[in-house]
């Protein structure tokens, strides 16, 4: 497959995976769009040609894992397993629902495919250290992304996994940044400005890429040239638009936490479609 086709196929899986986030939310009447759609490309890319998996063996020592650092965007992770085959497309109505295994935050003991049970934000990336040593230890290639928020960096654990993970030298650790600029309480600028991004990592001894989080291409491009630094872990730093994909959501901090509802929910599918 030529790169023009395997773009113009991921950017639709793409648009699949956001047309379910909204009608899981809808359905629900609750949980986190903007987040979800912001990350939607990657995560796309990242299920769909990254990736080294087989849904049919969900803990498959050789895998490559994911671990979702901003827990709350739970619904671009649900999609895209249930698109991957890790269990029925149809399943993602039951999200936030009495006894679903699509709780508000990833459950890693009841959902196949989820590596790690997230949500109190700051843990992810230690915790993706964790596997990546592991994979040193075991003697195995398997490769790790972890996946933060930018409003997350104002967490002091996200610091501390930063620093080990170049102390250890963890070349198959993939640290990826959603940087949409918005958190709950507002801009990230005003809550608690994490700048600059891109200079605290290197800073911290990672190779650092800064890309469109949204550009297919080089979504693609920055996990090539992670997969060939050697030495020390990548940090790419993905600038994206919250609510991305929906017009009345894109850069609308008041979309954090808020689900659809009726018409809204009827408009930002046929954007979608």
């Amino acid at each position: 497959m030529d790169m023009d086709q395997a773009v113009a196929e991921l950017a639709e899986k793409a648009r699949v995976i956001r047309r379910h986030i909204i009608a899981m939310l809808g359905e629900a009447g609750s949980g986190h769009p903007g987040g979800s759609l912001s990350a939607a490309d990657i995560v796309t890319a990242l299920y769909f040609r990254e990736m080294r998996l087989d849904p049919s063996r969900p803990d498959w020592p050789e895998r490559d894992r994911f671990v979702l650092s901003k827990g709350h965007a739970a619904p671009v992770l649900y999609a895209a397993l249930a698109e991957r085959g890790y269990f029925p497309v149809e399943e993602l109505g039951t999200l936030r629902k009495l006894g679903s295994r699509l709780q508000g935050h990833p459950d890693m003991k009841k959902l196949p495919g989820v590596e790690m049970s997230t949500g109190s934000l700051g843990q992810g990336l230690a915790v993706a250290n964790g596997m990546a040593l592991a994979a040193r230890l075991d003697g195995r290639d398997y490769r790790v992304y972890a996946l933060l928020g930018d409003g997350e960096l104002q967490e002091g654990q996200v610091w501390e996994a930063a620093m080990a993970a170049a102390h250890y030298a963890l070349e198959n650790l993939v640290a990826i940044v959603d940087y949409n600029g918005l958190q709950i309480d507002g801009p990230v600028s005003e809550v608690m400005a994490p700048e600059p991004v891109p200079d605290k990592w290197r800073a911290f001894g990672w190779h650092v890429l800064e890309i469109d989080g949204h550009d297919m291409r080089q979504i693609l491009a920055a996990f090539a040239e992670a997969r060939h630094t050697r030495g020390q872990p990548t940090a790419i730093i993905a600038r994206t638009v919250k609510g991305k994909g929906v017009s009345f959501m894109e850069n609308e901090v008041d979309w954090h936490g808020v689900a659809p509802k009726g018409e809204q929910i009827a408009q930002a599918l046929e954007e979608l479609a």
